[in-house]
This record gives structure tokens, sequence and C-alpha cells, in this order.
């Protein structure tokens, strides 16, 4: 008996163990073809990652992980080659695109093809013999371009050996490489839409592929550095000729605009002057703005809704499904421990959730991969109010109001709390222009400490005080608890839950059904489905960087009360931009693959 268990427990093992192995290969080439191609959107367009079991003859047999390929045919005429395409054709996004072939066996007769062939090219042909299928054959190092007749191009090869094929889709060209040596240009005017493709026409002959999944002989990056270099000089040669001042002229109204959108009150003054432009807004209406937004980014979302209310009356109460975004993000940050309400309550939030930098906005917000449905809480009273407050109430969240703690040793509020070591945000600061503000809170605390660590390094003399309060953090980091571990925290957030059910079902009521507003809701209530929250298949809301699409609307919709534009048309011309791209590569124009609008703004 002992023995069938030992027996088991090995086999286990092997699984495990394999299946770990698998997981880094797959993550390995994931990272690999990122970097490779970062233009391409696999949503639209996914990359050949293996051979096609359905797309190739019968006599083609396929074996690990549909990488390596045997031929299983008779062999003795050329009507028993045999070809198999990859599982996707090359994106034009990729702008040059590249995988090898290793040499396995040769077989009897060394009979094979790489190249690359169309959809629905017969597959009981090498490739290059027929329409829209090229190929570089091994026998005889010839090149075939939609011909039976090959053309002399390179030297034989064989068993041992590594062919690469490289597809240029900026200028519709492809080479191939032998151990890493390049061979020159084999065919030109390439369609677009190719498959990659390889043919066997002999018994013993098997070849492996390398789409990515280990690293390549060839330097196919040094390659790509080259284009790309072309790519960007032939941008930069973009004549302007006399609309230069015109230009100029409008880009500084441009980045005018976008520091004043996103309330960087000090360097668009600052700007305007240099500049001999004018505001198009009041300093205290950006200040307003940049007050709010910071509340919303250090996770003080109820005193987010509050000053919203004060400040800009009516304003939600026109944008129910704005106020209950808004509610849904107060719910999280309570689960989070960062909501004014649950700090109040006695709650230390784990300060890996409580920074967050005050750096610009990017031009489009971050995008998170949306995790599979949860079920969510059920049984909440719907006798609650809607959360909708009127003119005569600031509360963001009836009964309870939402005055600032004040800073104690409990509170989540001292100046040491602001390092941003730990924070699962991956964005670093690259502006201290919200530091320049004065009066107002940062993250947590005031500004006159805002900048006492900036990535984690700290500009002063650390006090001992400062260094225990860091080794305290890191110790709550490993324990995060729900609502800052505080039982009348956790109550409270069950309470507010109940209200924003009802809210829910008011808006639905009222307005119709929401397929956004329902899911938002489940997400959040979510949360409360699991042990460690942070951890789950719906943490990513727990993220600091969820802030800021939150923050970015709530900014819109305020700067539409005063007449001016929701995005910034710095903003909608790099959106323009990016798009432009995006349907370049849909029409296959390769070049799009080196012209990222990011390299330029960077």
């Amino acid at each position: 008996m002992s023995g069938q268990s030992t027996g088991c427990g090995f086999l286990m093992s092997v699984v495990v163990h394999g299946d770990s192995a698998l997981n880094e290969q797959e993550k390995e080439l994931n990272q690999r073809l990122r970097r490779l191609y970062p233009a391409v959107n696999e949503n639209e367009t996914p990359l050949p990652r293996s051979w096609s079991p359905k797309d190739k003859f019968s006599y083609i047999g396929l074996s690990q992980n549909n990488l390596r390929v045997h031929y299983k045919g008779h062999g003795k005429t050329p009507k028993d080659a045999a070809s198999v395409r990859a599982t996707h054709p090359i994106p034009a996004a990729c702008g040059v695109y590249y995988f090898e072939v290793k040499i396995i066996s040769k077989g009897r007769d060394g009979y094979m093809g790489i190249g690359l062939s169309a959809q629905g090219v017969n597959m009981n042909r090498l490739p290059g013999w027929d329409k829209h299928s090229y190929g570089y054959h091994g026998d005889d190092g010839h090149s075939f371009c939609s011909s039976g007749t090959g053309q002399p191009y390179g030297p034989t090869f064989t068993t041992g050996d590594v062919i690469g094929c490289c597809v240029n889709l900026i200028n519709n060209t492809c080479f191939y490489t032998k151990n890493g040596h390049s061979l020159g240009i084999a065919f030109t005017d390439l369609p677009p839409n190719l498959y990659p493709t390889v043919g066997l026409q002999t018994p013993g002959e098997v070849v492996d592929a390398n789409f990515g999944q280990h690293p390549f002989v060839f330097d196919i990056e040094d390659y790509m550095r080259e284009w790309r270099t072309k790519i960007q000089a032939q941008i930069d040669r973009f004549p302007i000729g006399e609309r230069e001042g015109e230009w100029q002229s409008m880009i500084q109204k441009m980045v005018a605009s976008y520091l004043v959108h996103h309330s960087y009150c000090a360097t668009a003054e600052a700007f305007a002057k240099s500049t001999d432009q004018a505001v198009h807004e009041e300093l205290a209406s950006i200040k307003n703005r940049q007050k709010i937004q910071k509340l919303v980014l250090s996770g003080r979302m109820g005193e987010a809704i509050e000053t919203t209310q004060q400040l800009y009356p009516n304003l939600l109460e026109r944008n129910p499904d704005l106020l209950f975004m808004l509610k849904v993000r107060q719910f999280i940050e309570m689960v989070n421990g960062t909501d004014s309400e649950v700090r109040c309550l006695g709650g230390r939030s784990p300060k890996s959730q409580d920074s967050y930098p005050g750096s610009p906005r990017t031009f489009s917000s971050p995008s998170h991969k949306a995790s599979s449905s949860q079920p969510y809480l059920t049984g909440f009273d719907s006798n609650c109010c809607n959360g909708v407050t009127s003119n005569k109430s600031h509360s963001s969240s009836s009964p309870h109001s939402h005055k600032p703690c004040p800073p104690s040793s409990g509170t989540a509020l001292q100046g040491s709390d602001i390092s941003l070591n730990g924070s699962r945000s991956q964005q670093p600061i690259t502006s201290n222009d919200v530091d320049m503000e004065v009066d107002h809170f940062t993250n947590g605390v005031t500004e006159s400490s805002s900048n006492g660590f900036l990535n984690g390094t700290s500009k002063h003399a650390t006090e001992p005080d400062d260094c225990d309060a860091d080794m305290e953090v890191e110790s709550a980091q490993s324990k995060r608890q729900l609502c800052g571990g505080s039982q009348a925290a956790i109550e409270r957030m069950i309470h507010f839950g109940r209200e924003l059910q009802s809210m829910s079902e008011h808006l639905r009521r009222e307005c119709g059904k929401n397929s956004a507003n329902k899911k938002m809701l489940k997400d959040a209530f979510s949360l409360l489905a699991y042990s460690d929250p942070w951890s789950s298949p719906v943490g990513y809301q727990l993220d600091a960087v969820q802030r800021e699409p939150v923050c970015s609307t709530l900014n819109s919709a305020i700067l539409e009360t005063h007449n001016l534009p929701k995005q910034p048309p710095l903003a909608q011309a790099v959106g323009q931009a990016a798009q432009c791209l995006a349907i370049m590569a849909r029409t296959g124009i390769g070049s799009c693959a080196f012209a990222s609008v990011d390299d330029y703004l960077h």
C-alpha cells in the first residue's frame, strides 16, 4: 500500500512540476512576443504560436505542443508532399516578423521546404510550388516563388541546421537565415496575410518550429532596430515648411490646456506666462478640481463626493450614474481600509493601498484584465435611501458625515505613510507639480511632507520614528485586513453596501437597466466572497491605479459644467494618432509597428 502511495505521490509531483514548467514557458513566450511585436493587438490579430492541427495534409504528424512536425507518408513521388500552416496569419502590425525551424532529421532525402503561404493554398504540395506560396528548399537550396521551378538562392540545409524566415511587412519582402546568418532577399512584392508554412516529402524528416518559445539564433531585434530608426527618420523629415510658427503656437496651446485640465495650477501659470497665453479657467476653479482629484487618488472617496457636492451643487444629482460609480468606488475603498469613514472608526489601512503618486494622468486609462464574474452578496436591505443627497445635506453616505480624522498614532495620516515601498501600483512619479500647491492633502498627508519619499528613497534624514513606522507598515502589508481590521468599520461597510444595493434598485426603476452599473456593483461585492480580497480574481479593483479612471470621469464632468472640453485637445490628438495607427495595422500597412506615439511623448 505504501508503495502505491509513494508511486502516486511521485506521479503527482511530476504532473505539478510539468505544469509549472509549461506555465513558465508560456510566460516566457508572451514576454518575448510582446517585446518583439508591441504594436500587435492579439485580441484582434493573434500571432502564430504553433502549427495548426486542422490546416495540414494527412501525411503530416504533429507533436510537442504542435511545434514538432514529422512526415508519415510514403514519400515515393512529389505527389506525396505534405505541408502544414501555422494557426494564424502574420499580422501587419508586426512590421517585421520572424520564425525559425530547426532540422531535427533530414530523413531519407531531405526534401524539406520552409516558407509562407496564403489561406487555401493546397497542402498536398511543398511551399513555393503554387500561387501565393513561397519556400526555400533544403535539398537544392533553391527558392520557389509561386512556381514549380526554383531559382538558385542559398546553400542546402540538413540535420542540425536552423533556418529562419523573416517577413518585412513594410516593404513586403522576405529573407532567410541559416544558423544565424542572413542569406539575402528571397522574395519581393509579397501579399498580405501569409501564414508560416513548412513542408516535408520523404520518410524520417522531422523539424521543430520556434515562434518565440526560445531565443532566436539570428539577431532579429537588431534588424528591427534598423527599421525603427528608418521609420522614425522618415517621420522626422516630414516637411513643415512655412507653417512651423503656426504649429508651434498650436502645440503650446494644447500643452497649456492639458495642464489646466489636470489641475496643475503652478505649472499652468508658469507655462502660460512663458508662452504669452491666457489661462481660460479661474485659478480657484482649477484648485478646486485639484483638491477633489487628490482626494480620489488617495482613496478618500467619501470626502471627494462631499467636496464635489459642496463646490458643484446639483452636479451629481444631475448625473446619477456618475454618483453611483463614485459610491461603488467608495465601497471598494472601504474594503481596502482607505476611505475616511472606515479610517475614522479605528481601522488602519495597508499602506501599499494608501499611497498614490501625484503624477500626471496618462492619455488613456490603464487597462486591467477583467476577471470572470463572481457571486455577490444578497439579502441587502432595500429600505435605505438611494444615496442621492439633497442640497441641504453634504453627507456622501448617510447617516455618517465625512470629517477628516485628526492625525494620531492610530491613523494612516502620518508623514511616514507616504513611502511607495510595496505599492501594487506600478506607475512612477513623473511630476512634482501637485506638490507645488499648498493647503491641500496628497495621499493622506499635508503638502509639507508629501515628498518625503520618492520611489522608496528618502530626500531628508530619516527620523527613528519613521523607521519604526515603515517596519509597522511592512508588517501590515503581510497581514492585510478587511476595512483595516476594525469590526466597527466592517459593520459600517456592510451597511453602506446595503445602501448601495438600494441605490442600484432605485436607478434601475427610474432609468432602466444598466449592464455596466450591474457589473460594477457585482464585481465590488464579489470582493467580500474571499478571505483575502487583494489576492482574489477581483482583487485588481483594490489597486490604487483603479482610482485613475474614476478621477478622470469626475474631472471631465466638472469641466463640462464650466463649458470646457471633457478631454484636453492634446489627449484627443494622441488618441487620434493611436487610432490612425490601429487603422494602418488593419489595412496591412506594416510601418505602423515602428511609429509608436509613446516614443515621441517620451
